[in-house]
């Protein structure tokens, strides 16, 4: 039952530590060596043919802007050349196209990229390696009817950058009478916000009655993401250059609806047909990605249509293989001269949780923790209020371990001192192992019995470990998701939580305490699983050089307060603590 009870622990180690390198394995970009999904496909990939994309003669309105019914489409090459409108806040430099007053470039001015610290980090954007926008505009039921749409040439008014002391800045843009409707979009943005406040002012200019319908779209590329981070500075000593990739944990689409709740789709999912509830007045639809997210976000009450789904779009520079998450509201008949508004949230920006629950319910879920997020929640908003209190993400990570420590202080003192009791009751099970090698059924007998004596469960140490796996493996997903790890310091040489130690310092150090704890432990009185009690902690040790420095922080803190537990209850239990080094023969 030693050997059961050792064996069972081991299992236990080895399972977790195997879902954990595999999530790590699925987080910087290759296929999860044990539960693998399909890769989303990128730009690359075989174009998609979509029922209602057209492509439009130069100079004309697009056909299908008055025969779809369903969704909008992409347009053609415009009449006229495209103005870039370059608007910047003290958060954000936003880039709007004047051909429907598009949102075509987001440039975070406070999220510096891991690769090139003189840049910033950039998501919508329209270039010839990444094609992600966010549209809007009009669309007619009636075939003979062209109203505005994304790719309507407006005219744009107001300023373009967020003077000292200002709350707020204000842009319009202006869409010519076409079919009768004038459309007007006025991007309210505030100052450091990441969510824009978009009013869609619709005038009818004819002589009678129209009933526009108005989208609301974010359309990229399938491609995932990829942040290149510079090799750490003891590898480049050596005169390593290759740049290892981190990549994203989701990228995909969204939909939050209040029925079904938070629903999200790797691209090739879209592809195949998803489930989601496409009728609902409530909720939003996103692009999600690794620490970033973009979404637009209609009123509550407001009736929609939700679509998702994958699109070539003509005329532009990644022309395969996109997708498209759009939202669609029929507008109440406008007489002619009156003006109708439908007001609407454009969110693009960092996963930041507390922002994002203010926004709208549901819109945190972006932020991806897994099928843990029961647990996690809890964790990060444990985490978020010991930050606001220290001020510094590193201490606390420190600082939260060790409340989670106290929280299992009981359990992990059963476990240990059942750990106690057999190192205790250790050389009575190993004379006796040798005395009955040559008889294995009263070695089991024998071995019963002291264990009855002793008063000692070979099972007790393993349910606490059990119960506590959750919690590790939820916190693993808080520390990897939250981008307010990004380009946060600690202390002295580790300036990045969430990138790896540039000196190896804290990998080697947890795997001191990973020995010093295994050390500690009893011998096992079978050679080979003492072998494996060394072998173990040592192989998976060294998976931790790959980790980020705020995992291998959060390990190194929990093994340190282990090794203090252990030792102080060993002490109490009149067992001394001694180290039993490996012995290899």
């Amino acid at each position: 039952m030693n050997d059961i009870r050792r064996t069972i622990l081991w299992v236990i180690f080895g399972l977790s530590m195997v879902m954990l390198w595999d999530q790590w394995q699925v987080h910087n970009g290759k296929k999860a060596t044990f539960f693998p999904s399909p890769a989303p496909q990128g730009a690359s990939a075989p174009a998609v043919t979509p029922t209602n994309t057209v492509t439009a003669p130069n100079g004309a309105q697009p056909a299908a802007a008055g025969t779809v019914t369903q969704a909008p489409v992409f347009a053609e090459t415009p009449a006229a050349p495209s103005e870039r409108i370059v608007v910047t806040t003290d958060v954000m430099k936003l880039t709007f196209d004047t051909d429907g007053g598009s949102l075509v470039g987001t440039e975070f001015l406070k999220q510096v990229d891991l690769a090139d610290p003189s840049k910033n980090v950039i998501l919508l954007e329209d270039s010839k390696e990444h094609f992600y926008k966010a549209q809007s505009g009009l669309l007619s039921t009636h075939k003979d009817l062209a109203f505005p749409s994304h790719t309507a040439p407006m005219t744009m008014s107001g300023e373009r950058l967020l003077k000292d002391g200002e709350k707020e800045l204000v842009i319009t843009f202006t869409s010519q009478d076409m079919g009768g409707v004038k459309l007007v979009k006025t991007y309210t943005i505030r100052r450091g916000a990441y969510d824009i406040a978009v009013k869609h002012a619709v005038t009818n200019t004819g002589a009678t009655v129209v009933s526009p319908d108005l989208y609301l779209q974010l359309v990229r590329d399938g491609n995932i993401p990829v942040s290149k981070t510079p090799p750490p500075k003891l590898l480049q000593f050596f005169g390593v250059k290759n740049t290892p990739s981190f990549s994203s944990t989701f990228t995909g689409a969204a939909v939050y609806t209040e029925t079904k709740k938070y629903q999200n789709f790797e691209f090739p999912k879209i592809k195949k047909g998803a489930d989601y509830e496409q009728q609902s007045t409530s909720g939003f639809v996103a692009m999600v990605q690794h620490y970033f997210a973009s979404a637009w976000i209609l009123p509550d009450g407001v009736a929609r249509k939700n679509t998702l789904e994958g699109v070539s779009i003509a005329g532009s520079s990644v022309p395969d293989c996109c997708y498209r998450a759009s939202m669609r509201v029929s507008m109440d008949p406008i007489a002619p001269g009156a003006t109708k508004t439908v007001d609407a949230t454009l969110f693009a920006g960092p996963q930041e949780e507390k922002i994002l629950e203010a926004l709208s319910p549901g819109l945190e879920r972006v932020k991806d923790y897994g099928w843990l997020t029961i647990l996690a929640k809890p964790l990060y908003w444990l985490l978020d209020t010991l930050h606001g209190m220290i001020g510094n993400w590193g201490w606390s990570i420190i600082a939260l371990v060790l409340l989670i420590k106290i929280a299992f202080y009981w359990l992990n003192a059963k476990a240990y001192a059942s750990m106690a009791k057999m190192k205790a009751v250790n050389p009575k099970i190993t004379e006796m192992r040798e005395r009955l090698k040559d008889n294995p059924q009263q070695m089991q007998q024998e071995m019963m019995r002291i264990y009855r004596e002793e008063k000692v469960n070979p099972m007790g140490g393993c349910f606490p470990i059990m119960v506590q796996i959750p919690v590790f493996i939820a916190l693993y997903n808080v520390l990897l998701s939250s981008v307010e790890m990004r380009n946060a310091p600690w202390a002295m040489w580790i300036t990045d939580l969430s990138s790896l130690d540039p000196y190896f310092i804290l990998p080697l150090i947890m795997t001191a305490t990973t020995l010093l704890q295994t050390a500690l432990n009893p011998t096992p009185p079978d050679p080979m699983q003492a072998k494996m009690m060394w072998f173990m902690p040592l192989i998976f040790s060294v998976m931790f050089f790959f980790f980020p420095s705020g995992l291998v922080l959060y390990w190194i803190t929990n093994n340190v307060l282990s090794i203090a537990q252990q030792w102080i209850i060993n002490t109490r239990m009149g067992v001394p603590p001694q180290f039993n080094l490996p012995k290899f023969k």
